[in-house]
Order: structure tokens, then C-alpha cells, then sequence
């Protein structure tokens, strides 16, 4: 059976870090007042720096979504000394593209420019990024490519100035002390999820002067036929748990009035699931591949907040699938939550750390709340 091997990773984050203390001010007030949900949920999510797509000074945007994935495909076809004319398969998910239509990955392709090559779109939240991989690798396996591009990007701060934000997230910051997890809707959103773009090139064969990774497998399971909608934009969810999305809405007043293009999180549901459907997939995919804990060298989990660390760890360990965390990369508390880039991130800040070795087996972890959608992916440095 052929292999497909990541030859090279990229990533672009926008502009200098920012810090917890300079993001209101950059991403602006809600109702002209200081946030009082900020340092609670701060706190619990355990981010310390992030990256925005928007100049300090003006307040306008530096990127957009397309240009901002272009800008990591750049940076990627540099580092592998090809040119984007060897490129046969260009595959972009994302959770925030720049429009409903055209797709994502055809805008990037129009933003980066050159010869025709098959393009593919991936929606979703963060686990578009790792089916974009998945059909780029695919290609390659299959024989119908040499070389393939996938993947990640987020503009989340489009969604997170302080304007799109309506007063009454306010109204819940009481509940906050006693139960952060409250704060996970709107106002917790904005102060997780920020601005990046990861990219990587696939092929058929290995470097020959350098470390690669070859691609074992990557499997996805979706437990949206138990769960209902959990993380959304584009609807509102009524008080029967009925998702109505922004073509039922009665008329464009409604629209804006109840919020619906705001990123929405059903906290409670996120709460009470995340953690159980992502160790139950686990255990599934593990089974199936004969999988064993002493097997994994490297455990990168993108998980939302710190809030989620521990318990991610001891419901593992009570399944039997312990991973110590002094095996565990992640790289959350100076990246910031970047939706689907977050893996591509944290794969390009390990393999350029200077810990990998050959033979080193690295098991990512991505988990969405959209619907509940848990991927695992597993590579072994060769």
C-alpha cells in the first residue's frame, strides 16, 4: 500500500502577539464598558498571548481570511524549494472564510496566483483543517498527485470586535465565580479564539536530508446522530433545542437583532460532552488500530482552554489509555485557540523544536463542538 509523507510544515500568524491586557483594546468594548467576565475567563483558559489580524493603530483588518492561509502556502513552498506550478492538489478547511461562495480553498488559490490545480473546500470547525489532509493525502496515496498542499486557517477576529456584541452577555456575569464554565458562550469566545493559518506539503516519498512524517492514518467519527449543535454561526437555537438557521429568519431585522452571525457556544452541552466523546473516539480508533498508549512519544491535543487539560487527562487514564503529560505538546498558552490551524501550529512548532527523532510516533487530537465531530491522527517521524 503507498504512504503519503508531510515533507514540510508552514504557518503565518498575523502582526506581534498580543497580550491578555491589550485585547480589549484592540478588539474593542462592549457597549463602551471594560468586559467583567475577562480575567475570569482568562484565567481558566490558561492563554497568555495571541495573534490578531488587525493594525493596533487604524483598527482595520491586515488580512483576511485567504490571504492569510496564502501567506502560510508561501512560506511553505520557500521552505520546500518548489514552486507553486508543482502543486496538483490545493486543499483549505476552515471554520471563518471570507464568504458563503466562492469556496475557501478556490479564493486562496485566487489569492496565491499560477497554473490551474484541483482545489477542494473543507467546512466545519476545527476538524476542516484535518479533512483537507485527509483528501491531500488521499490524493497522494491513491497515486493521483506527487504533491499536495493542505490546510488550516481562521479569521476569528472578524467575529470578535466589541460591535458584534450585544449588552446582554453581561446579564450572566454573576454565574461566573462559582461556575466558569458559564462563560464559554459569546464573551468566553472572544477571548479564546484568535487569527493564524498552518499549511503542509504531502507527497509520496520521504526527504531524503531531513525528518519527515509519514501519515499512519487519520480518522474522523461524528457523534452529531446522539448531540445536538453545540458551536455555531449563521442561527439561533430556540428553547426546544430546534436550530434555526439564518434563511428561516422572518426577516434581515431579526437577523441582526438576535445575533445570528455571532460564534455561539452551547456551554452546558460543551461541558457535559466534549470530554466523554473524545475519549470514547479514542478508545474506538485505538481498537481498530491496535493502538496502545506506551505507543504514542508525542500527544498533541488541541483542546479549547486549559480548563479541559486535567480532565481530558484523568478520563483518559480511567480508560486505560494513560498518556503522561510530560509526553503532551501543545502550544495553546502563546498561539492562542486558531479553530483548524491549531494543529498545523503545533506540528510546526514541534518539528521545529528540535525533540523529534526517528521513530518518534506523534497522535494528534482535534475535537469539534459543532456537532461533535472527534478526529485522532497519527504520524511517525521517518
Amino acid at each position: 500500500m503507498k504512504t503519503a509523507y508531510i515533507n514540510e510544515v508552514a504557518s503565518f500568524l498575523p502582526n506581534a502577539p498580543v497580550s491578555n491586557n491589550e485585547m480589549e483594546s484592540i478588539l474593542g468594548f462592549v457597549g463602551g464598558k471594560p468586559s467583567r467576565s475577562r480575567n475570569i475567563v482568562l484565567r481558566n483558559n490558561g492563554i497568555k498571548t495571541r495573534y490578531y489580524a488587525i493594525d493596533r493603530e487604524t483598527g482595520k483588518y491586515t488580512h483576511n481570511n485567504r490571504q492569510l492561509t496564502a501567506e502560510a502556502v508561501r512560506v511553505l513552498v520557500k521552505a520546500a524549494g518548489i514552486e507553486m506550478s508543482d502543486i496538483e492538489y490545493l486543499c483549505c478547511g476552515t471554520s471563518s472564510p471570507d464568504q458563503i461562495k466562492p469556496g475557501h480553498g478556490h479564493m486562496v488559490h485566487g489569492e496565491l496566483g499560477g497554473q490551474p490545480c484541483e482545489v477542494m473546500s473543507a467546512a466545519g470547525v476545527c476538524t476542516s483543517g484535518m479533512t483537507s489532509m485527509k483528501y491531500a493525502s488521499m490524493a497522494i496515496i491513491s497515486g493521483l498527485a506527487q504533491k499536495a498542499i493542505s490546510t488550516g486557517s481562521e479569521f476569528f477576529s472578524s467575529f470578535m470586535r466589541g460591535s458584534n456584541f450585544e449588552p446582554e452577555i453581561q446579564s450572566r456575569i454573576q454565574s461566573l465565580e462559582s461556575n466558569p464554565i458559564l462563560a464559554f458562550e459569546k464573551d468566553f469566545l472572544r477571548w479564546m479564539l484568535s487569527d493564524g493559518a498552518g499549511a503542509v506539503l504531502i507527497t509520496p516519498e520521504p526527504n531524503k536530508d531531513k525528518l519527515s512524517l509519514r501519515i499512519d492514518w487519520i480518522d474522523f467519527l461524528s457523534y452529531a446522530g446522539e448531540l445536538p449543535v453545540c458551536m455555531y454561526t449563521g442561527g439561533i437555537k430556540g428553547e426546544d433545542g430546534y436550530f434555526q438557521g439564518w434563511r428561516e429568519a422572518s426577516n434581515q431585522h431579526e437577523i441582526v437583532q438576535k445575533s445570528y452571525f455571532a460564534v455561539k457556544q452551547d456551554t452546558r452541552i460543551l461541558d457535559e460532552s466534549i470530554v466523554e466523546v473524545s475519549v470514547r473516539a479514542l478508545i474506538s480508533m485505538a481498537t481498530k488500530r491496535d493502538l496502545k498508549p506506551e505507543d504514542v512519544s508525542w500527544f498533541l491535543p488541541h483542546y479549547s482552554s486549559e480548563y479541559f487539560r486535567m480532565k481530558f487527562h484523568d478520563r483518559l487514564e480511567s480508560a486505560g489509555f494513560k498518556i503522561p503529560i510530560d509526553r503532551w505538546f501543545t502550544n495553546l498558552t502563546s498561539v492562542g485557540n486558531t479553530g483548524a490551524a491549531s494543529i498545523y501550529l503545533m506540528m510546526d512548532e514541534l518539528v521545529r523544536s528540535g525533540k523529534l527523532k526517528k521513530g518518534d510516533t506523534l497522535l494528534g487530537f482535534i475535537p469539534e463542538s459543532g456537532r461533535f465531530c472527534i478526529c485522532y491522527i497519527l504520524l511517525t517521524v521517518v
